[in-house]
């Protein structure tokens, strides 16, 4: 497995910040400069109210964000520490205070956050959670079914796309009725019954998130689950890892059914790849303050063998020779 990428704001499935900003009367303030500043790039986005005090910062990459609040005779306000998660419609609004814009009124993001913008169902797996979740065979279809009110009938545990075990229902409806996403486009195998044309490495993925239930009309092509998933991406700083997970009989209990001195079936699964992602910079010549483009570079190579074995009745050795008395 695959996956090279370059960052881009043309992701269907990035985050939404909305806001009003009003003064200490109440009253909105028009034309006030917001600033989003995404951490791990220090890529900076702004935006200025409108007429009734509101703004929208669209296509946000998910992240860390940094939130500033500026206008004539008021105090600068700014939100730190805001996390958005994939597909996110975040509420930050500024109550500015008089003063002079060299003062600064700062507020720490708030880590329990009450969605009032969306009637959506739906859960969040990040990337730190997937790295220590243990699902069996590290199937992305298993992290799809630890939404609330998932019913699952997987058998098979690979990681496969197309022909993977893809049996996750959602409050009933059938798993046909599913759909997966990528990036914002649609990961979807049409002859495959709810599955994926496309399996990235759980360690390639930043966020994964089940939507469930009156998710907005933008998804639209679901009557069941949505699963949405954004790939990582480089940052202002380089970063590697390297990861192997390890499935083998020698670890396993002997199958009840299968008593000694019956050969033990045999199995070994192991996924192992590498991440990397960083800036890409040439010097002087060309982004030299590493805030333009980035790369992210992912390879996982997926090994299994897996015996089989079946008990049945045969006839008696007696038998073999005609003799059926």
């Amino acid at each position: 497995m695959l996956v090279f990428g370059t960052a881009a704001q043309t992701f269907g499935q990035n985050a939404t910040i909305v806001g009003t900003v009003t003064d200490p009367s109440g009253s909105v303030i028009a034309n006030v400069k917001i600033t989003v500043t995404h951490a791990e790039t220090n890529l900076a986005h702004t935006f200025a109210t409108n007429e009734a005090g509101q703004y929208v910062a669209v296509d946000l990459p998910v992240g860390h964000y940094n939130i500033k609040a500026e206008a004539s005779g008021f105090k600068v306000a700014e939100q730190k520490g805001l996390v958005l998660q994939v597909g996110d419609r975040t509420r930050v609004d500024f109550q500015m205070s008089l003063g002079a814009a060299s003062e600064t009124v700062t507020v720490e993001a708030n880590a329990v956050r009450v969605q009032a913008d969306s009637g959506e169902v739906s859960n969040v797996i990040d990337d730190q959670q997937m790295s220590q979740i243990a699902v069996n065979g590290r199937s992305i279809y298993q992290l799809a079914a630890l939404a609330p009110g998932a019913s699952s009938q997987i058998t098979g545990f690979v990681n496969t796309p197309v022909g993977g075990n893809a049996s996750v229902e959602f409050n009933g409806m059938r798993q046909n009725h599913n759909i997966y996403l990528l990036d914002g486009g649609e990961d979807d195998d049409r002859g495959g019954a709810g599955g994926m044309s496309i399996a990235p490495s759980t360690d390639a993925i930043a966020e994964f998130r089940q939507l469930t239930s009156n998710y907005s009309a933008d998804y639209g092509l679901s009557s069941a689950g949505t699963m949405t998933m954004v790939l990582k991406s480089g940052s202002s700083t380089l970063h590697a890892s390297a990861w192997e997970f390890n499935r083998n009989d020698a670890f396993d209990a002997r199958d009840f059914f299968r008593p000694a001195p019956a050969k033990i079936q045999e199995l070994r699964l192991n996924v192992y790849g590498f991440n990397v992602g960083g800036p890409v910079t040439f010097g002087k010549l060309y982004n030299p303050d590493k805030k333009k483009t980035f790369f992210f570079y992912n390879m996982e190579w997926r090994k299994l063998i897996q015996g089989g074995g079946t008990n049945q009745n045969v006839p008696d050795t007696a038998t073999y020779g005609g003799n059926l008395a």
